[in-house]
Formats: structure tokens, sequence, C-alpha cells
């Protein structure tokens, strides 16, 4: 009886301390979210909010930029530019499609045929990353040296032909044309290729491309029907990672190219550090992330990767 009455009495005061419990296991998860939050506020929002506004700025009587709704900014930067974005965009393509081809066979090499080697050739891969993106660059200027040796293998191959029939080159000479410019971007973005592609190969089981032999599938009809099917999210990942970036990059086209190969990022550049003009290099940031991101959301329907839809 003594006992019943103590149990009676201790109930009611467990009964609060529950919802109080359940209440802050549900405000954890949000509570962990707010340093990532207020840094995508500080650092994303505010400066996107800041560039769109900035964007639709125009000139007063004193020479301040004052915001105004002025869209002609977008029309008068497209119709001025248009075909710096439609290059940047092409480059960047013809550097993704080669750093896949580059990359697929040393990912497939280094997934699965490396064997005590594998650690050397992954950190064989982002040692470039050791050096700075501009030094790597200015490195590229010496590899294409009309003096150079890559100058006289092109020469004695025959190669330069092949360039000028694709306008890669105007004349006999690798340095300040489309095809350095985007040799640059292939290289410097290479890693970003490399490695998700290697992570996506060696997640694959290899008793399923012993089970496509088994069931006598040539090397290739096993490759195409079992190997690059389970490799899409690393070529989708890897494509994207390399393609963002190579669309909006200046470096390459300002050290390895010319007047005729300048792209979009090199022209923001001038607008906002040599030019001045804000609204308009703000009008071509904001452009070119928009169709950067209708780009991207369209790559990743068609792609129907399961793992990034």
């Amino acid at each position: 009886m003594a006992l019943a009455g103590a149990e009676a009495t201790i109930e009611p005061a467990s009964e609060p301390v529950e919802p109080e419990r359940k209440r802050r296991l549900r405000l954890t998860p949000y509570l962990l979210l707010l340093p990532g939050i207020a840094w995508l506020a500080i650092f994303f929002v505010w400066p996107m909010f800041t560039l769109a506004k900035t964007s639709l700025s125009s000139q007063d009587l004193a020479g301040d930029y004052v915001f105004s709704w002025h869209f002609q900014t977008y029309k008068d930067a497209f119709s001025l530019y248009h075909s710096q974005f439609v290059r940047s965009f092409i480059y960047a393509a013809i550097a993704t499609a080669s750093a896949l081809a580059i990359s697929f066979p040393l990912a497939y090499t280094i997934a699965f045929k490396s064997g005590k080697w594998k650690n050397l050739l992954l950190v064989l891969v982002i040692a470039p990353f050791f050096t700075s993106f501009l030094i790597r660059t200015l490195a590229w200027q010496t590899i294409l040296a009309d003096n150079g040796i890559v100058s006289k293998i092109f020469n004695d191959l025959g190669l330069y032909n092949v360039l000028k029939a694709l306008h890669l080159v105007q004349s006999d000479q690798l340095l300040n044309t489309p095809f350095a410019v985007i040799s640059g971007l292939t290289y410097n973005f290479l890693p970003f290729m490399t490695l998700p592609l290697y992570a996506s190969l060696e997640k694959i089981d290899l008793r399923l491309l012993e089970a496509g032999a088994d069931l006598y599938g040539s090397p290739w009809t096993t490759f195409r029907k079992v190997t690059w099917p389970l490799s899409l999210p690393g070529v989708v990942a890897g494509t994207l990672l390399t393609f963002i970036p190579a669309a909006g990059d200046y470096i390459n086209s300002k050290l390895l190219g010319n007047v005729n190969t300048t792209m979009i990022g090199q022209v923001i550049d001038g607008q906002f550090l040599r030019v001045l003009d804000y609204p308009t290099a703000s009008a071509l940031s904001f452009s070119l992330m928009l169709a950067i991101l209708i780009i991207v959301i369209i790559y990743i329907r068609r792609a129907g990767t399961e793992e990034l839809v």
C-alpha cells in the first residue's frame, strides 16, 4: 500500500518532463542548422541580393548608382556581350568533354588496375592543387610556346592542319588561341572530373563485371551495359564540377588567349575592376548564374541519376 502510494506521488511529477524533452529533441536539428543558415545568409543570400539590386541601378546626376528598376541594363549587357556568353559555354563544354575523355580511362585504371599504387595515383591526381591556380596557368605559356616541345610535336605530326580545320588555331601557333584556352581549362579542372568518376567506379562490384563476361558479353558490351550505367552518378557529378567553374573562368582566357577568345568572366572582371560599370558587371554576373542554373537543372533531369535528382 505504501509503495503504491509512493508511485502515485512520483508519476505526476515525471509527466511534464517528457513533453519538454520531446520539444527539445524536435528543436535540436534546427538549432544545429543555424550556423550553416547564418553562413549562407551572410555570404550567399545577402551578396546575391546586393548583386541583383546593383544590376537594376542607374547613375544619377551626381554620378552615384541609385536603385531604379533599370532592366535596360540587362538588355544592353547581353546585346554587347552575347558573343562572349556563347563562347564561354562552348569552351566550357569542349573542356568538359575533353576532361571526361581523359579522366574516365584514368579513373578506371586507378579503381580496377592500380593495385598497391592506387593511393599514389590518387595523390598525383590532386598534386596540381598544391600549386596556385595562377602559376599552373602561367606554366602553360611555357608549355605551348612557339619554340616548345609541344609545338614541335604538333608540327611534326601535322596536327596543326587538324586544329585549323576545327578553328582552334589560326596559324602554326598554339599560344593565344582557342586551343590554348581550352587546354588550360581542361588541365586546371581535370581533378574535378577524375575524383567523382573514381569514387563512382570504385563502388562497382567486380562480380557484376565478371557476370557480364560469363554471359558472353564482349568487353565493349560489358562496359556499355554494366560499367557505364553504374558510373553515371560520377559522370554527372564530374561534368557539373568541371563545367560550372569553367564557364565562369577568366584566368585561362586572359593568360592563354587573345581578344578573340575573351570569355564572359574576363568581361565581368574588366567591368568591375577597370571600367567600374557596376550595374553592367552585376547584370552579366546574375545572367551567367541564371544561365548555368537552368543548364544544370535541365542536365540533371535529362541524366536521371537517382543520387543527384
